[in-house]
This record gives C-alpha cells, sequence and structure tokens, in this order.
C-alpha cells in the first residue's frame, strides 16, 4: 500500500472533518456531512492500521476520529438548566425523601443535649466539676463570646465551612456502618448540652441560645439532614426494599447522598457566614436570632415546597409515587433525583 498516495487522495477529507469537529455552531447539513467523514475517517483509519501501520498517521487519524466522536456525543460542560434542575428538583427531592430520617435525628439530638442542659443546670456541683476551678460565671461567659470573635472573620467563616463539610462527610460516608455516626452525634449533643448546661447553670441562658440560635439552626439541620442520609444508606443495606437487591438498595441510596453532599456545601458556607458575621455583631439579640431563624425557616420551606414538588412527580420502577398512588407520567425514579448534569449537546 502506497500510503503517501492514500493520505494525498483522502487528505481534503481528514481536513475538512478536523474543521467541522473544531466548528462551535453546525447546520442540519454540516452535522450530516461531520456523521459521514466520521465513518469514513474511521475507515481510514482501520485500513491504514490493517496493511500499512505508520505511526505518525496512524496517531493523526486517532486524533481525529476522537475528536469527531467527542463532538457528535457532546462535549463535557454543565449547562445552566441543569444546574437549575439541581437546585430545582435533584436537590430538595432528595432531602426530602430522606426527612422521615433527618427529622427522627434531629429529635433524638435535642432530646440528648436538653437533658444535659437541664441536668446540669440542676446540679451546679457538676457544673463547676467541668469547669475546672474557676467556676465563675464571667469567665466562661467571656470564653464563650470570646470564641465567635478571637479570629478575622473571614478566615473564620473559611475555617467553619471546611469543619463542618468535613463532619457531613463523615457523617454520609460511615453511614453504611451506623455506629460512628450515632457516635459522632452522641459527642455534639454532649458538647452543646454541658457548654449549654454550665452557661444555665450561672444564669445565662439567654447568652447560650441567643449566640447559638443564629448559625446553630442552620448549621445543626445541616448536620441532621448528613447523619439521616447517612443512616439511611446503612439501613438500605440491613433491610433493602423488596423490590431491590441489597447492593442496589445501597447504590440507590448513595447516589442520593451525593446529590445532598454536594448540597450540603452550600448550606455550611451559609452557616459559616452567619457564625463568622450575625453571631458576634453588635446588634439586639432580637436581631440577630431573627437572621437566623428567617435563613433557617427560608430553607426549610425551600426543601419542602419544592421537595414536595418533586416527589409528586417521580415514580418508582413497580410504577408508585413515593407517597404509594400510582402515575403514568414522569420520569422514572430515582433518575430525576441521581441523574448526572447534562451537557450541551451539537446541534
Amino acid at each position: 500500500m502506497d500510503l503517501d498516495a492514500y493520505a494525498a487522495e483522502h487528505g481534503a477529507q481528514w481536513r475538512r472533518l478536523a474543521q467541522l469537529s473544531g466548528q462551535r455552531r453546525l447546520s442540519a447539513a454540516e452535522a450530516d456531512e461531520l456523521i459521514a467523514l466520521y465513518q469514513r475517517v474511521a475507515t481510514h483509519l482501520s485500513v491504514i492500521r490493517s496493511r500499512s501501520p505508520e505511526p505518525a498517521v496512524v496517531a493523526r487519524l486517532s486524533r481525529l476520529v476522537l475528536a469527531a466522536q467527542a463532538r457528535l456525543t457532546g462535549r463535557p460542560g454543565v449547562s445552566w438548566s441543569a444546574v437549575g434542575r439541581f437546585f430545582s428538583t435533584s436537590l430538595p427531592g432528595a432531602v426530602y425523601q430522606a426527612w422521615p430520617w433527618w427529622t427522627g435525628v434531629a429529635v433524638g439530638f435535642n432530646l440528648i443535649a436538653g437533658f444535659f442542659i437541664w441536668w446540669i443546670a440542676e446540679n451546679p456541683e457538676s457544673a463547676a466539676a467541668l469547669i475546672g476551678e474557676r467556676p465563675a460565671a464571667e469567665l466562661f461567659e467571656a470564653r464563650f463570646v470570646g470564641y465567635y470573635s478571637e479570629h478575622e472573620a473571614s478566615s473564620f467563616a473559611f475555617q467553619l465551612w471546611t469543619n463542618n463539610a468535613w463532619v457531613a462527610v463523615r457523617c454520609l460516608a460511615a453511614g453504611i456502618l451506623i455506629l460512628p455516626v450515632l457516635y459522632l452525634l452522641w459527642n455534639n449533643a454532649l458538647n452543646i448540652g454541658v457548654t449549654g448546661g454550665v452557661l444555665a447553670s450561672f444564669d445565662r441562658t439567654g447568652l447560650f441560645f441567643g449566640m447559638v440560635a443564629p448559625h446553630g439552626l442552620l448549621e445543626l439541620t445541616g448536620i441532621f439532614i448528613a447523619a439521616g442520609v447517612g443512616l439511611r444508606t446503612g439501613w438500605a443495606w440491613i433491610a433493602p426494599p423488596p423490590d431491590l437487591t441489597r447492593g442496589q438498595a445501597v447504590v440507590q441510596a448513595a447516589r442520593s447522598g451525593i446529590l445532598v453532599a454536594v448540597g450540603l456545601v452550600g448550606l455550611f458556607a451559609v452557616a459559616g457566614l452567619l457564625e463568622a458575621f450575625v453571631t458576634p455583631a453588635a446588634v439586639p439579640t432580637a436581631v440577630r436570632v431573627g437572621i437566623g431563624t428567617t435563613v433557617w425557616a427560608g430553607f426549610l420551606g425551600y426543601v419542602i415546597v419544592f421537595g414536595r414538588r418533586a416527589a409528586s412527580g417521580v415514580r418508582r420502577p413497580d410504577g408508585r409515587r413515593p407517597d404509594g398512588r400510582r402515575t403514568v407520567t414522569g420520569p422514572a425514579w430515582p433518575d430525576v433525583l441521581t441523574a448526572p448534569l447534562r451537557v450541551d449537546r451539537a446541534p
């Protein structure tokens, strides 16, 4: 085979394929031409490989074929519509479907923390033991309040963001084992309960809730969601649905957990800003708590409104919606909640 003659005969087609593959927009006729040239050049590549495998020519045609294939199948990239679907459907739908788990976590966490606050407040000697030899209310109050203002606000917000995100990742990743998540929740509930109880024993209950509520409502809700979704993954292994194998159930729950993890990155960023800038702000406590409560209520409203809407349009493989009713329309569950972001296709 005369490779030079073959390249001269088909070189124009190769150059045209390279041009069309790099062109941003294609007309209908150009798209058809691209498909035809892609098939021809793929054949040329096969012929050269079998008869005269010159490395330089093979490499050139391989790049052309791969570029054309990428142009035909879609180039990686995130469309704004896909981002919109993630925040309007996928994320709130995933959080909403897991609501029995994270609300259960929230109830249990608050009961434990509340018990320790009450018990320590009713037993001042335990508070004195917990804060050492100098159990003065002023000293403890100064340490508690100073924590929120001893660092530069922007760096403090970043530190809080990464710390909370790491806690959430641990909850999601360790959920399959269940016990590590329960241990992490216990430690956090104990820490909040001891801190609140010590302040309550020195009649500083208002100070405690005034400093914790502005950021804690949103921050703890994020932790509850991460823990609840993680525990749901573990339970999927223990008691999978009857229509799924144990592995399928775990994979399905884990895919939903990945969506939640991505969404919690933004939630903890907002919580970090609240803790760094709003909690220590020199404004009345009612204003700080009001800001935190408004943001928290806005997030819950977002999950309920958009999550319920997403759940009502999703059906399971057996044709039933998450609420148990049958539906004949809508994408199969859980594709809407776990489908990857779509890429822009060639026109």
